[in-house]
């Protein structure tokens, strides 16, 4: 049983799930809420979203190990599971099975809710994630911007299930331009945002990490292509856009809080949880010579992504304080 948990890699689709629930209860109800509007996607529907994207992502990382396997041994041996503890044969049929589930739950619920094209939603990612382990990730920067791609529409499913159904609920309303719906998708649109920035930084820390296992597998990564050093400069500007980004989110939409007074709660978070952090990783990339410091900066990435996405849970508590 552990080696299938590793090779669906459990622990990040807790994280997967927990996105989903924070989006939906720590900023669409409250911001809804305040503008005197409800959730109309129901409790088990939204289970069932996330159930789908969980599935739908489990399958990805088993099709990647099911490919990978040469280059995690050379990259990463210790963490190889197919081929070693699962058979190659079991692990392809475990694919197909999480695929199939997933992409089944997710067109009941489409059709559940009246809208059954957001149900090819999970067909098209399904199948990203194939592409992706057999072609997209040997190739140069294309894999690293398809992950970091994918990783953002985890949050943004919430709003992508649940806006379409809050127009037609309150049809008086020009859904997606009344203030209230728009702001919620402003909201969760920031944190996919956050998600695809991070998540490319630590993809290109990640094969840097690799670099290798890679050479010898003949990918094309970014510091395989360009250097390492080139490379770090990358890191080094996206770090830096998004501490701009987040410095110009703050001072034009959060600085003036729910109440008109400055938010001081959410200035203490990203100085402390986001903006220190992200300037130790950016140190700690330049500074990085061997495997173990391009190991720890990774996963001081996957901390800063948490981070990030815990500030959803701050931004419950102002919204219903109103601050």
């Amino acid at each position: 049983m552990d080696a299938y948990l590793r090779l669906i890699r459990y622990k990040n689709l807790l994280i997967v799930a927990a996105t989903q629930y924070l989006m939906r209860f720590a900023i669409v109800e409250p911001l809804l809420a305040v503008n005197g509007f409800e959730l109309q996607l129901g409790g088990f529907q939204f289970f069932l979203l996330v159930l789908a994207t969980v599935m739908i992502t489990a399958a990805g990382y088993v099709i990647n190990d099911y490919f990978d396997t040469r280059t995690d041994m050379l990259n990463r041996p210790g963490t190889v599971v197919v081929g070693r503890y699962i058979p190659r044969r079991t692990a392809i049929i475990l694919h197909w099975v999480l695929n199939f589930t997933g992409a089944a739950t997710g067109f009941y619920l489409a059709f559940h809710i009246g809208i059954p094209l957001l149900g090819f939603v999970f067909i098209i990612v399904a199948g990203l994630l194939w592409f992706y382990s057999t072609t997209y990730n040997r190739r140069f920067l294309i894999g690293n911007l398809m992950i970091a791609t994918l990783t953002a529409m985890v949050p943004v499913m919430v709003v992508i299930f649940e806006i379409p159904l809050l127009s037609r609920q309150y049809s008086e309303i020009p859904g997606f331009y009344h203030p209230g719906f728009s702001h919620i998708f402003a909201w969760v649109g920031s944190f996919g945002y956050f998600a695809f920035m991070t998540t490319l930084i630590r993809e290109l820390v990640k094969d840097i990490e690799d670099y290798g296992g890679d050479t010898e597998q003949g990918r094309r990564s970014v510091p395989i292509v360009l250097g390492t050093g080139n490379t770090k400069i990358i890191i080094g500007a996206l770090i830096f856009m998004v501490i701009a980004s987040l410095a110009f989110l703050y001072y034009v939409y959060i600085r003036v809080g729910f109440s008109g007074n400055i938010d001081y709660l959410s200035l203490l978070w990203f100085l402390l949880f986001l903006f220190l952090p992200l300037l130790l990783l950016l140190y700690k990339v330049i500074r990085a010579k061997t495997r173990e410091d391009y190991t720890y900066a990774n996963r001081l990435a996957k901390i800063i992504m948490l981070t990030g996405l815990l500030y959803s849970l701050l931004v419950r508590y102002i919204v219903l304080k109103g601050f």
